[in-house]
């Protein structure tokens, strides 16, 4: 029941996994947060319109947040390369388009991340085990790891909150499948339904339920990340 939250099953030391309900960091072993929306903000609006004026007027049909073309999940899975994907989306654009251009207009989606952010998870990384878990690409990683490097103000603590930061381009499958939750709990040691994961991507969120996780959705249009900690009681 919604209202029974943190409910013990009888017999049973996990507790219910909940959809989009509060829950104590007491009741929980660790936390597993998204990147891109949930703490990296995202512009899904600035490839479309940066592949536009490359001549490519259709990218929005290829990628957005709720589904994204095969050529996609296969660079988010490790399985296509930079330069093939760039061959594809260079098909799609005018003659003579180069490689750093195609390059520009998939990384403008990356805007950065606010200082007070990072520090919100640096300090949640001190009262219980943290993971991140991101559909991404090797291509965008070396960009926002690169960004953050060089625009917060301790990066190394923010990347060291974390025991491990997790990305489909390396796990070779990808959220939402209920198995790419179950791999990171499993190599981590983690009870699923002892465990939280955080998402603006509804698809995502239900995937980690039916894995059995504690799940949320972080509704942007409504809070940010400092909002949520907040109304969960999370933030320091």
């Amino acid at each position: 029941m919604p209202g029974h939250v943190g409910m013990k099953r009888p017999g049973s030391s996990a507790f219910e996994p909940m959809l989009n309900q509060p829950v104590s960091l007491d009741d929980l072993d660790a936390v597993i947060l998204d990147f891109g929306g949930v703490l990296y903000d995202i512009d899904y609006d600035a490839p479309p319109k940066a592949f536009a004026a490359l001549g490519d007027s259709d990218f929005a049909s290829l990628y957005h947040q709720a589904a994204q073309s095969t050529w996609f999940d296969d660079l988010e899975t490790g399985q296509l390369d930079r330069e093939t994907f760039y061959g594809h989306l260079a098909e799609r654009c005018q003659p003579g388009t180069t490689s750093d251009q195609i390059h520009e207009a998939w990384c403008c989606i990356l805007t950065g991340m606010p200082p007070e952010r990072a520090a919100l998870v640096t300090a949640l990384g001190t009262r219980t085990r943290l993971f991140l878990l991101s559909n991404t690409n090797a291509i965008h990683a070396a960009v926002f790891e690169a960004d953050l490097q060089a625009t917060l103000p301790d990066a190394s603590a923010f990347w060291g909150a974390y025991e491990q930061a997790h990305y489909s381009h390396d796990l070779g499958f990808k959220k939402p499948h209920p198995k790419t939750f179950l791999a990171v709990c499993e190599k981590h040691g983690l009870a699923p339904g002892r465990t939280l994961f955080l998402d603006d991507s509804i698809q995502h969120v239900e995937g980690a339920h039916k894995a059995g996780l504690h799940a949320h959705h972080l509704d942007l249009s409504r809070e940010d990340f400092g909002g949520w900690m907040s109304r969960m009681g999370w933030r320091p």
